[in-house]
């Protein structure tokens, strides 16, 4: 194995977690594993499982190493006993609070009340204290110039705290809560601490779910923020902000540096350098005498407001002007105060990416410092979540039909809300024990941006059999060349288009739009349903299947945003849409079509699996129940003909988009040893569909919530275009080589063969044809499944022809390429290719991975 971004990392962000996939049954539960450098030198580690094969050996395991990890590119994990680590994580759950060390720093969490954490120490030295989550509320925007408005001060309110893992190399704490003013409790959060042998460092995942009325409840801050006692004189107070790449900010808060009398060189070095100044008896006394003349800058403040921007500023104290201290264009996202004896950093992953943001400090100049991490900045004004039209008249089902087609936003009253949608973030505090020189502040920064993480490579992945129809990157050929050439450039050209197109933002990054405006060379950002993508056709498959063959980081951190993204945003977790997603659009809750195509679990499994990332598991879990949601809402019922009223026995359920998202989540949950019935309801849907006359191509079936059965039916033709792209084909594939169920293979193989196949093939083998489909070249890859798995040269050949022939994607004929437009046509200089949609793109992707996967050999020119 090796780190992700390749070499040895600097600096771990506290330490570092992977998963690793194993061969069906090759190693068996409870299997110890060892850990050790490529040069034989042993690692603490520790390991436990995440999933399981059907006949119970280890699918997939999870593994931790923690800060006194020799340095090293590249690690071997065997079977064996694991070496210990010099000073193991330990936990005290007590009564009243959890206490976890590290055998560096010792952090004190109370279960319940308003503080986080209650104190953070290194040694006898309490570094930081009376950690909690704020947040800034007003009922209005303050658009009206006019009036003043009211700000409401919330604090996060503890609730629950669980020990989730306790060492010997790593510990996690789960806190749960929600943000509290008066009587009034909102906000709820999730907050996952984790701890790692030797560390100074504690990483913290943060996730708060929007439960408010978007018309009068206006976040205008929310942060993270604690206390840091200042023990050193103020000239031995240092402050740090990090900057673009390694920069680094370092003041004192009284300088010494500058004055019209120079206090001696040894004592400017020392407090440029962030060290313990020469006793002030030896200063000039010139200096020494005036000390209490120079000003003492107790506030500071770093506000990254645009993805291009940030500027810091500092004054003596409240009531008093800020002065401008330097402005650049993207910030590290890390802040340091403390002094020798001792100080506190925060940061923020994807700082600048996920503006606003900002880091204060304040009363440094005091007894106590007080240090926030904002995750939305006050500065920016307030968070507003309001739709962005007011309906337009489209009171009724024929008058949103009629919107549909020219916008293709399916707009309906009451649908576009943010109540229930949540926003994940990653953070890193470090108790230190001095102010960190400039170069080991720049090596923090860099594991806030980009925390390190082990991989294995790609054939080792490939060779585990897991994720279905995938192989390593081929160019043993002039033709299988030619198409990774092709998936190369559509990559790169999408993840250029995220730095051009400015994709980022709080809600927004990690997102990509659907489709492209060459008369004004834009995407589509405010046109309907043609902006933001929300998972339509699978872009997070087609890059998470980018990185499996590839291995290459920037697939890896690409996915990994748009996961981080997806699921949280995009996805409902509170109130009567919970569990279920909202179709594309200009924001990313605003469309009526709320559906499991876009929560589908099949989106996240990637990320969790590699990484074991508990939050991620939080979210596939909350899925195993997500066939309840058609109780909650018919998603045919602006099309349906006749009356219809939900029967928990009788579901009319798709056995295409619906039946995947449930299976996925199923399918995941049986892997990693959960709800069993889950894996009953995933049999009994597999037997029911197969049972059914036409299979997949019956299109939909009466679903009994009960047992996940569909009810025996008369034969019907039913097939859409979009059944099988948000994960069909890829859930089938595991299905198949998990359960080797004959009756569903043949069904599934079925709709494989006759979806491209003629009207002809089709009236013959279903009753009738099945119309004019679209995507076809995406579903080039069902037919080769069909080819490899019947052994036919024929089918081979035709998906290939399927495949080139470029069906609503993007045929062979087409020239892959880009091409520049500057002013005064556009704002900034972009690359455009105006053939480009994500649709296009995503599926194409897959179709091209599964097809050299399936019948590469075939592949001739």
């Amino acid at each position: 194995m090796r780190w992700l971004e390749g070499g040895a990392p600097r600096q771990l962000a506290a330490g570092s977690t992977w998963g690793v996939p194993w061969p069906k049954g090759t190693v068996l539960e409870g299997q110890a594993f060892a850990l050790r450098t490529a040069a034989g030198q042993q690692v603490p580690v520790q390991s436990w499982a995440t999933a399981y094969w059907p006949d119970g050996s280890l699918k997939w395991t999870a593994h931790a190493l923690g800060a006194d990890v020799p340095p090293a590119e590249q690690y071997v994990l065997t079977g064996g006993a694991p070496a210990a680590p010099a000073v193991a994580v330990t936990v005290k759950d007590g009564r009243n609070e959890v206490e976890v060390s590290t055998g560096v720093i010792r952090c004190v969490l109370p279960k319940k009340g308003d503080q986080l954490v209650r104190a953070l120490f290194r040694g006898d030295h309490e570094l930081a204290r009376n950690g909690r989550l704020v947040c800034l509320r007003q009922g209005e925007t303050g658009d009206d110039e006019d009036g003043a408005v009211k700000t409401e001060r919330f604090t996060g309110r503890v609730e629950k705290v669980t020990v989730e893992q306790s060492g010997p190399v790593r510990a996690v704490v789960k806190v749960e809560g929600g943000h509290r003013h008066g009587d009034r409790t909102w906000l709820p959060f999730a907050v996952r601490l984790y701890f790692y042998a030797g560390s100074d460092g504690i990483r913290a995942v943060h996730t708060f779910v929007y439960d408010g009325d978007e018309k009068k409840d206006f976040i205008r801050g929310l942060g993270v923020r604690f206390e840091v006692p200042m023990r050193d004189e103020p000239h031995n107070r240092h402050v740090r902000f990090a900057g673009p790449g390694d920069g680094v900010l370092s003041e004192a808060v009284r300088g010494i540096t500058g004055l019209r009398r120079d206090p001696g060189a040894a004592v400017r070095q020392a407090q440029v350098a962030g060290r313990t100044t020469p006793p002030v008896s030896t200063w000039d006394t010139r200096v020494s005498s005036r000390l209490h003349l120079i000003p003492t800058f107790g506030d500071y403040s770093l506000r990254q407001l645009t993805a291009d921007g940030f500027r810091i500023r500092k004054r003596t104290k409240a009531g008093h002007g800020w002065i401008p201290v330097d402005s650049a264009g993207r910030a590290g996202g890390l802040g340091y105060v403390g002094g020798p004896s001792g100080g506190f950093a925060l940061g923020m992953r994807n700082f600048w990416q996920l503006h606003p943001t900002g880091l204060d400090i304040r009363g440094a100049a005091g007894e106590a410092a007080q240090v926030t991490v904002w995750l939305w900045s006050p500065d920016a004004g307030p968070m507003d979540l309001r739709l962005y039209h007011d309906g337009m008249g489209q009171d009724t089902y024929p008058e949103q039909l009629e919107g549909l087609e020219i916008t293709y936003e399916d707009y309906e009253p009451g649908f576009g809300t943010p109540y229930g949608i949540a926003r994940t973030t990653e953070l890193v505090f470090w108790a230190l024990e001095s102010t960190p020189p400039a170069e080991r502040f720049a090596a923090l920064t860099e594991a806030v941006r980009t925390p390190p993480l082990v991989v294995a490579s790609p054939a080792h992945l490939h060779a585990a059999g897991v994720f279905g129809d995938w192989a390593p990157v081929d160019r043993s050929t002039a033709a299988k060349a030619r198409i990774e050439d092709c998936l190369d450039f559509l990559f790169s050209f999408h993840r250029d288009q995220v730095e051009q197109r400015s994709w980022y933002g709080f809600w927004d990054y990690g997102d990509v739009m659907h489709s492209y405006d060459p008369d004004r060379h834009v995407w589509r950002y405010d046109v309907g349903g043609y902006a933001w993508a929300n998972s339509e056709l699978s872009p997070d498959l087609w890059l998470w299947y980018h990185y499996l063959r590839t291995g290459k980081a920037e697939a890896f951190r690409f996915a990994e945003a748009m996961t981080r993204h997806t699921g949280e945003v995009d996805v409902y977790h509170l109130g009567k849409w919970r569990d279920l997603g909202t179709r594309h659009g200009v924001q990313h809750w605003a469309d009526s079509a709320k559906q499991l195509r876009i929560s589908t679990a099949g989106y996240r499994r990637f990320l969790y699996f590699l990484t074991a990332d508990e939050r991620t598991g939080d979210l596939m879990r909350d899925l195993v129940d997500s066939d309840k949601t058609f109780l909650a809402l018919d998603p045919l019922r602006k099309i349906r003909t006749g009356p219809y009223e939900p029967d928990p026995h009788a579901l009319a359920v798709g056995t295409g988009t619906d039946w995947s998202g449930l299976a996925l989540a199923w399918l995941t949950e049986w892997e990693r040893g959960g709800d069993p019935i889950a894996r009953e309801k995933l049999l009994n849907g597999m037997r029911t569909i197969a049972a059914m006359p036409n299979g997949f191509a019956q299109g939909s079936g009466l679903y009994d919530l009960d047992n996940g059965e569909f009810a025996p039916a008369q034969p019907a033709v039913s097939v859409g275009s979009l059944g099988s792209v948000f994960g069909l084909v890829e859930v089938c594939s595991e299905l198949i080589d998990l359960t080797g169920d004959e009756a569903f293979t043949r069904a599934w193989l079925q709709y494989c063969r006759l979806y491209n196949g003629t009207a002809a093939e089709q009236q013959a083998e279903t009753g009738q044809s099945w119309g004019s489909l679209n995507l076809r070249q995406a579903h080039s890859r069902l037919t080769a499944y069909a080819a490899a798995k019947l052994g036919d040269a024929g089918l081979a050949a035709r998906a290939w022809k399927e495949f080139d022939t470029g069906h609503a994607g993007y045929p062979r004929t087409l020239e892959l390429t880009s091409t520049r437009i500057g002013g005064p046509a556009v704002l900034k200089p972009v690359d455009e290719a105006t053939f480009v949609s994500t649709n296009a793109s995503s599926q194409y992707g897959l179709a091209a991975i599964q097809c050299l996967a399936l019948v590469g050999d075939h592949l001739l020119s």
